[in-house]
């Protein structure tokens, strides 16, 4: 008997390789009905929850909750937060990536531990920290407020509360992109006589971008949500240092059901509109990764 007779045909070979690592169709049903019982009762329903009680008064109503002059008021702040914090965290990010990517020396994993900090420590001991360093019974604090510069119950205060909370986004979604890419184009950049900043602009800059809006993204969506360390640092000064998720929280507080969720639903709208940018970046980032690998 030939070895051709012996061997079943390589189709048949290739099927009994595959099928033991295929789930049976039963548990990938339960899977997935699990999965979506999940995101339904965690995600779907709070959201639907929110959006019916905010418009459960009419439309009219939710408008002129917004038009208060105390809503009007938080919904500025918050938006100034985000626009001072977020910026400013993106330059951190791109120094701290750059600093932990392009060089070599001693102390990266503690810059690494301090930049994972924020994941680690509670949002109120962060604001209690800033409260204990700015406040008006620190020497620091009490030179501030004695020359017209409060921190801690003023919007500065907010901005350096929200800055520690986001802070660590941006540098995480670029070191490992930079550490992946190298220092090669950036030697050749140099080799080929172009200077430091032309190096950053026009090979550096280009190649992180899209990582890059990715940690925006996820740093203002944070930003615009934080409640905890804000909340302390703040004093919950209604109209000028209550922001959006502040407000919240005392309208609910104050029986003012329909108003709050009409504030939590334009804070989730805001959410949305952050997810679904984020989605298209994810998108536009995996097809750039793709052409740079093909090339």
């Amino acid at each position: 008997m030939t070895e051709a007779t012996i061997l079943p045909p390589p189709g048949r070979i290739l099927r009994r390789a595959v099928r033991p690592t295929e789930e049976p169709r039963w548990l990938r049903w339960t899977l997935t009905g699990t999965v979506l019982a999940i995101l339904g009762v965690l995600v779907l329903a709070p959201l639907a929850a929110v959006l019916i009680e905010a418009l459960k008064d009419g439309w009219q109503f939710a408008a002129t909750s917004l038009g208060d002059s105390d809503a009007q008021a938080a919904i500025r702040l918050t938006l100034i937060v985000a626009a001072v914090a977020v910026p400013l965290n993106a330059v951190f990010g791109i120094a701290a990536a750059w600093l932990l990517t392009k060089f070599r020396w001693r102390g990266k994993a503690w810059l690494i531990t301090l930049i994972d900090l924020p994941f680690s420590v509670s949002p109120v001991v962060a604001g209690l920290c800033i409260v204990l360093l700015f406040g008006a019974n620190s020497a620091m604090g009490g030179w501030l407020v004695a020359n017209g510069y409060p921190v801690v119950f003023a919007l500065p205060g907010i901005i350096l509360a929200t800055m520690f909370i986001t802070f660590p986004f941006v540098a995480r979604e670029l070191v490992p992109l930079m550490t992946e890419q190298g220092t090669s184009e950036e030697e050749a950049a140099l080799t080929l006589g172009a200077s430091g900043w032309r190096m950053f602009w026009t090979v550096t800059l280009p190649n992180i971008r899209w990582a890059l809006l990715y940690g925006v993204l996820l740093s203002n969506a944070r930003a615009m949500g934080e409640f905890g360390a804000v909340a302390v640092v703040s004093g919950k000064i209604r109209g000028v240092t209550a922001t959006m998720p502040i407000m919240i929280e005392m309208l609910y507080n104050e029986y003012l059901s329909v108003a709050a969720f009409t504030m939590a639903a334009l804070l989730t709208l805001l959410a949305l509109v952050t997810l679904l940018l984020k989605t298209l970046l994810e998108w536009r980032f995996a097809d750039h990764l793709a052409a740079s690998g093909r090339h």
